[in-house]
């Protein structure tokens, strides 16, 4: 507990804007109308993907000794590629509601 809490002090500017992020972010999503959704959710599997290919990236340049990292990377491209694809039939789902009826 004494670790964590040294690293915290030691970060502690980095901590900070992590959790005004948040705040912000939550703000931000919070207030936008639902017409804007179906871009914003595009927007969002762009932004997925770059994390996805920087994960990748990131796991191809750590160590074989440096399980944190490999382990985070792995669950940044798995999270990453469930939100893409989940992204995806959301909007296509979306999409489909303004179709034209046969």
């Amino acid at each position: 507990m004494s670790q964590l809490l040294q690293w915290i002090s030691a970060h502690q500017q980095m901590v900070f804007i992590v959790v005004l992020m948040i705040f912000v972010g939550i703000e931000v999503i919070g207030r936008v109308p639902s017409v804007l959704h179906t871009p914003l959710m595009s927007g969002a599997n762009a932004i997925h993907g770059v994390v996805i290919i920087g994960a990748i990236i990131v796991m191809g340049q750590a160590a074989s000794d440096n399980i944190p990292a490999l382990v985070l990377g792995f669950l940044a491209v798995v999270l990453g590629t469930l939100n893409v694809v989940g992204g995806f039939v959301v909007t296509d789902r979306m999409l489909e509601m303004f179709r034209k009826k046969k």
